[in-house]
């Protein structure tokens, strides 16, 4: 069980931002920090998607909309992404069985992705952008600083990432019904601006 501290940390970075743990883990084994790390996700062409996947995310995350779009696209791939890498991580240490690992990485994935998605939905109703700049550099620091942290003392990682996720989820629940009339508000625009259309395509006056 020794290696199960290291795959929840990772999978709960992963439904954060998988491409940062992929990138980190590949780094922190292929200069010889860390032999928990398995050779494929060392490998060169890994570390350079990787990277280029990371750059993508760091830009994107940071702007208002298009998060929750990037988040909608993610919601498979970052669970995905947390059950492969635990599994990895079982595998090349043989204490735990890839299907329970990939199961932990990919649950917690799933579970701290849709607290991210939920957040910046939340945040997404204020008007300015800078809160979604601040709380994605917050995501992009707390990811690098609990897994690299991870490389030295897992179980201390594993707890912390815990109480992240547990207050994470508690903030869920408190911001739901400000999600709720987000996702209302965007409704309502979509329809508005379908009318809109078909009142043009008719000949008639937009409505409003």
């Amino acid at each position: 069980m020794s290696v199960l501290p290291l795959v929840f940390t990772s999978g709960w970075a992963s439904g954060i931002n998988a491409y940062a743990v992929i990138l980190l883990l590949g780094i922190f084994g292929a200069t010889g920090l860390t032999d928990e790390v398995p050779a494929s996700l060392q490998r060169t062409d890994v570390l350079v998607v990787a990277g280029v996947l990371f750059l993508c995310e760091a830009v994107a995350d940071k702007i208002p909309y298009v998060d929750s779009l990037w988040d909608t696209v993610h919601t498979v791939i970052r669970p995905v992404s947390g059950a492969v890498v635990g599994a990895l991580l079982a595998g090349q240490s043989g204490s735990l069985s890839d299907l329970a690992a990939g199961a932990v990485g990919g649950s917690t994935a799933l579970a701290s992705h849709f607290v991210k998605a939920g957040t910046r939905m939340a945040v997404n109703t204020s008007p300015e952008p800078f809160s979604n700049i601040a709380l994605s550099t917050a995501e992009d620091l707390g990811v690098g600083g609990i897994v690299t942290f991870a490389m030295f003392n897992p179980q201390a990682a594993a707890i912390i990432a815990a109480v992240l996720l547990v207050i994470g989820l508690a903030l869920l629940v408190y911001l739901w019904s400000r999600i709720r009339r987000f996702r209302r508000r965007r409704a309502q625009r979509r329809e508005e601006k379908r009318l809109a259309a078909a009142a043009r395509a008719v000949g008639g006056a937009p409505p409003g």
